[in-house]
């Protein structure tokens, strides 16, 4: 897993002052699968991903790389 991918995700879901529960929650998963993909022992897939970027109204790219 890319750590910066696992850095931005936590980093901007605080900037959105969201718990991990929260994020979880409009995802429709569990807290643990959520917590996975911050401390990068797996990924989000396709769908999940474009989800993460409209909770947290970023662009995939700002998401992935942090641009």
């Amino acid at each position: 897993m890319d750590q910066k991918f696992c850095q931005n995700l936590k980093s901007i879901r605080g900037g959105c002052e969201l718990t991990q529960k929260q994020v979880a929650s409009k995802l429709g998963v569990v807290e643990s699968c959520y917590a996975n993909w911050e401390q990068g022992r797996t990924e989000p897939n396709i769908e999940m991903l474009r989800k993460l970027c409209e909770i947290f109204q970023v662009t995939l790219n700002e998401l992935i790389n942090g641009n």
